[in-house]
């Protein structure tokens, strides 16, 4: 299936997602995802169906820390999984929208 992306990259139909379309998004990241990614982009989707949004970079650390716990709930982890602005990133993989406050 051809990804369909809006102008900022993220996926234009949200139910397109699959994990296919979320490797050739990382693939567009320069990112090859292992299991690590895999857990906080399926808590990062969780946490959209129960709120309907993607969080920014505060509220996606803190979900990231209730849900894997604290080790992997910090911005130093996360930016090892998901450069430059996790929320952002991880979002974009994931197949959600822009974060708010995400520029």
């Amino acid at each position: 299936m051809p990804l369909t992306l809006d102008n900022d990259g993220y996926l234009a139909n949200l139910d397109d997602w699959n994990t296919d379309l979320a490797n050739q998004l990382a693939t567009l990241e320069g990112i090859v995802l292992t299991e690590a990614h895999w857990e906080v982009i399926h808590a990062l989707r969780a946490f959209y169906q129960q709120y309907e949004l993607a969080p920014s970079q505060r509220p996606f650390v803190k979900h990231i820390a209730n849900t894997l716990g604290k080790d992997k709930g910090n911005s130093i982890y996360l930016m090892t999984l998901f450069p430059e602005s996790p929320a952002r990133v991880a979002a974009r993989i994931a197949g959600l929208p822009r974060p708010t406050n995400c520029f």
